[in-house]
């Protein structure tokens, strides 16, 4: 889908621009004609590498500052059309162990980043949710109106951003689109640390012959999205008619789900790995299983999932094969 042209007059601000998500998302719209991107991020979990192609392009400034502080959100909103917010502190696990930290990027943060936008009069603001939020609902698919209980902190603060996102709209009338990531992975995610997400971990350890840790007996399912198909959801929202951003949550996936068992399965495959496969304790806050509804994004956004798993598990390993 060419935006070019759509994207020709805008300037657009991406938090968490040196983070996974985000820096995918500032890689297209300098490929497609922004006329201007700014990248923020506080480099806490960001890497500034996965912008170092962009250094010296003539559309391109990124400024290293933390969302936690007001006067730098204010001073980043200004002369912006669009916010791309994915700035966060991600992981179910990091927040059951540092609940006070999330809550201080996640909801201060983003009331920090919204408060500015709102006060430079930003025509439009777009900001990543969760999955989480679903909690220990287990009704399938999930689809936006029904949610239940949050089983982590960081669940809460996504939910917290949804209702701010409701309140902003309904006090100052401002146009805002939460997207509910679903299992987002590809290109630029870390594999390192006791917080990394599980697909990068299962690369990386097999690529090296190491054993592959899976958490449960592995029959638990996610509707994992590749990255590129997060990255149209964002650029969609950004140009979607305004009567499609009055508080509105989206799912963002692909509408199908995999078994980590299969899953590990497939990419043994595709790295002709041996690694062995040892199971454990299953983790705190998960859910078993996971499926998004992704009609409403559909028929409001024109979001239709472009790169399925077996072609994104492809193109993720063939990446890490060329960088680690």
């Amino acid at each position: 889908m060419e935006k070019g042209t759509e994207l020709a007059t805008q300037r657009i601000l991406v938090t968490g621009g040196a983070g996974f998500i985000g820096s995918n998302i500032v890689e297209y719209l300098l490929k497609n004609n922004t006329a201007r991107v700014i990248a923020v991020d506080n480099l806490s979990t960001g890497n500034g590498k996965n912008l170092d192609e962009f250094n010296g392009h003539s559309g391109f400034t990124f400024l290293e500052g933390d969302i936690t502080d007001k006067a730098f959100c204010q001073s980043i909103c200004s002369d912006i059309d669009i916010v791309l917010h994915q700035a966060a502190l991600g992981s179910v696990p990091r927040s059951i162990n540092n609940p006070q930290a999330t809550h201080e990027a996640n909801i201060n943060g983003f009331l920090n980043m919204i408060m500015a936008a709102k006060d430079n009069r930003v025509r439009r603001f777009v900001y990543a949710s969760s999955s989480s939020v679903y909690g220990d609902s287990k009704i399938l698919p999930k689809s936006e109106p029904v949610i239940g209980k949050p089983l982590s902190p960081y669940a809460v603060t996504k939910r917290v951003n949804e209702l701010y996102s409701e309140a902003f709209n309904t006090a100052y009338g401002m146009e805002l689109i939460g997207l509910r990531y679903f299992n987002i992975f590809g290109p630029k995610q870390n594999p390192d640390g006791e917080y990394a997400a599980a697909i990068p971990q299962f690369i990386l350890s097999m690529m090296n012959n190491k054993p592959v840790y899976i958490n449960g007996d592995g029959g638990q399912t996610r509707d994992f999205t590749f990255v590129d198909n997060a990255v149209m959801a964002n650029v969609l929202s950004a140009l979607a008619p305004s009567a499609s951003a009055q508080a509105e949550v989206y799912n963002i996936a692909c509408g199908t789900m995999i078994s980590l068992n299969q899953l590990v399965k497939e990419l043994k495959e595709l790295l002709g790995s041996q690694s062995e496969i040892i199971y454990r304790e299953p983790r705190q806050g998960d859910i078993r299983e996971s499926l998004a509804d992704i009609s409403r994004a559909k028929e409001k956004l024109n979001f239709v999932p472009s790169v399925n798993i077996e072609t994104g598990l492809k193109r993720t390993v063939e990446w890490f094969k060329a960088n680690y």
